[in-house]
């Protein structure tokens, strides 16, 4: 057995008690067993600092001040709970799902399923397998606000995706020229021209002008795509949505599109942010060399 091994059987044979959490949004279920399977606490607290206060004193009358004595089984790896598990300083052990699954049969073979259940097969399992499972350590500070930077990030990004599909969706029903002049719809050029020139009949009462001076303005002006787009803008109320189409869509569109822009600048400021935190790192410049690895991954 390696040394990390034997830390890691070390640290669960230290332990006094084993708690198996399953989480809420607003509550959660607690249940506590000792080294020989028998129940000790079972109970459900809110999360709430109240909620999280009266845990603590329970857990302190059980195994004392050192709450690193208890070990807690919990079906994720990160969230409010295990943040408030980890400031308790209880040793947390982040079960797997499909783990999490093979546990709850173990305790229910027909396959029912209740929080107390989920909770004390939790615990039942960090006490008889828990010598092989891998605690959660907790994370650097910067590490963690860069984790949860990338992944909202992710998050704002697939919502921009979600309402470019909503506005492509809308402008297909009422204003195809659109569509058909602009490709990348996830580049504000795009939701300004929707903003500026709401419909086809907008469009064409704006003439050759304005159109040239958006293009411009915009920074949309490509020798190889002009006077296409022109071509096009001169076309767009030849093929489009009825009057009763036009003025509901085009509401929506407009919506869509300040969102759209507003959720653009959000981006941009999350991007500054996470590149901050990433060239502050002492890491950074190794994991920023790895041939193919790209920034963001990095």
């Amino acid at each position: 057995m390696d040394q990390k091994s034997r830390s890691v059987k070390d640290c669960w044979k230290r332990s006094m008690v084993f708690m198996g959490l399953d989480w809420a949004k607003d509550h959660h279920q607690i249940l506590v067993v000792d080294r020989e399977g028998r129940v000790i606490l079972d109970r459900q607290i809110e999360h709430t600092a109240e909620g999280w206060h009266q845990l603590r004193e329970k857990l302190v009358k059980l195994a004392g001040t050192d709450l690193s004595l208890v070990a807690v089984a919990i079906e994720t790896n990160c969230g409010p709970a295990v943040e408030r598990l980890l400031e308790l300083g209880c040793t947390v052990y982040p079960l797997n799902p499909k783990a999490a699954q093979r546990y709850r049969d173990r305790k229910s073979p027909s396959g029912g399923k209740t929080d107390r259940l989920d909770a004390w097969s939790f615990a039942d399992a960090l006490r008889t397998d828990g010598h092989a499972w891998r605690q959660l350590k907790p994370e650097d500070p910067q590490i963690q606000e860069l984790r949860l930077l990338c992944r909202d990030e992710i998050h704002l990004i697939e919502q921009r995706t979600a309402l470019i599909n909503q506005l492509r969706q809308a402008l297909y029903e009422y204003y195809p020229a659109a569509l058909e002049a602009f490709d990348n719809w996830t580049l504000p050029g795009p939701w300004a021209f929707v903003e500026r020139f709401p419909t086809p009949q907008a469009l064409k009462q704006a003439g050759k002008r304005s159109w040239e001076k958006f293009l411009h303005g915009h920074k949309l002006y490509r020798r190889q795509t002009y006077d296409r787009r022109l071509a096009i803008f001169a076309k767009a109320t030849e093929f489009c949505g009825s009057q009763a189409v036009t003025n509901a869509k085009s509401l929506l569109a407009v919506s869509l599109a300040k969102q759209l822009r507003l959720l653009h600048g959000q981006l941009g400021a999350y991007r500054v942010r996470i590149q901050e935190l990433f060239e502050q790192h002492s890491d950074h410049e190794m994991f920023g060399s790895l041939p193919g690895l790209g920034e963001k991954l990095a």
